[in-house]
């Protein structure tokens, strides 16, 4: 074996026992790009250790989406803003920027169905991700299923505080389902435990005034949750019919309508 191939094997152990995979991926077409160009010993060490860099900051953000349990992935960039109402591409791309979760701030996502809110809470979290924020994605009726089952398994606490460490909750389809008394009160711990603490997205197709029927009828729950979830928020109402109704309905419609064909006159 030649001196080179034995000097690639020891680079490439070396590199896997100081678990810089980025490194073994790219040290040898780095090495024959530098020859090839006549790069310094310190501009192919930039290299190797920018490659490495981008390697583990992908990693990172990979880990970081694994973990946020998005049920698909969702991007801005395949939202279409002229499709629904309401919604503006410069605030919601301000909101991209995630500088409401450095402040915990919330937002809050208010329509009628099917007009992209949890199309946008998912790419606003895919965004949260990338910048390798810690963030959860889940429907409001298994959030206060699962509340409800680590009660009766006496291991409540322990779920809040591992939610409490999530720096922004993804909280979808608030409304569709109604809870009892004792669920509407462990949604409301965990929405006002990250008051002034942690950011929270909510999507919702109900008006403000109707949230009480979500929460076990129960008012004073209801105000005092609102008080605290909106005070420091962005208030996005959407407007228009379904999206996923009127592409069905375009479908569904003949892109040529029938011409009228006349009918021949009656001999006389």
């Amino acid at each position: 074996m030649s001196r080179a191939a034995v000097a690639k094997d020891v680079l490439a152990s070396q590199a896997r026992a100081l678990k810089m995979p980025g490194l073994v991926r790219v040290f040898e077409s780095l090495a024959r790009q530098a020859r090839e160009e006549h790069w310094s010993y310190e501009e192919y060490l930039h290299e190797v250790l920018a490659a490495e860099q981008t390697s583990r900051n992908d990693s990172a953000v990979r880990h970081r989406l694994h973990e946020a349990h998005f049920p698909e992935t969702k991007t801005l960039d395949t939202f279409d803003f002229g499709a629904v109402e309401g919604i503006s591409a410069a605030q919601i791309g301000e909101l991209a920027r995630g500088e409401y979760i450095a402040r915990a701030e919330n937002v809050i996502l208010a329509g009628p169905i099917g007009t992209g809110k949890t199309h946008l809470a998912i790419a606003l979290g895919v965004e949260a991700a990338r910048q390798k924020r810690r963030v959860l994605f889940v429907r409001a009726a298994d959030l206060v299923r699962t509340l409800v089952e680590a009660r009766d398994a006496r291991e409540l606490g322990r779920l809040q505080r591992k939610m409490q460490a999530v720096e922004l909750l993804v909280c979808d389809e608030l409304g569709f389902v109604p809870f009892d008394r004792t669920g509407g009160e462990l949604l409301f711990n965990v929405l006002t435990e990250r008051y002034e603490h942690g950011s929270v997205i909510v999507t919702t197709n109900l008006a403000f005034a109707e949230w009480v029927k979500v929460l076990g009828g129960d008012e004073k729950l209801c105000t005092a949750l609102l008080d605290r979830l909106a005070h420091h928020a962005t208030v996005i109402t959407t407007k228009g019919k379904s999206y996923r109704m009127r592409r069905r309905s375009e479908a569904q419609t003949p892109a040529h309508p029938p011409v009228a064909v006349a009918k021949p006159a009656r001999p006389q």
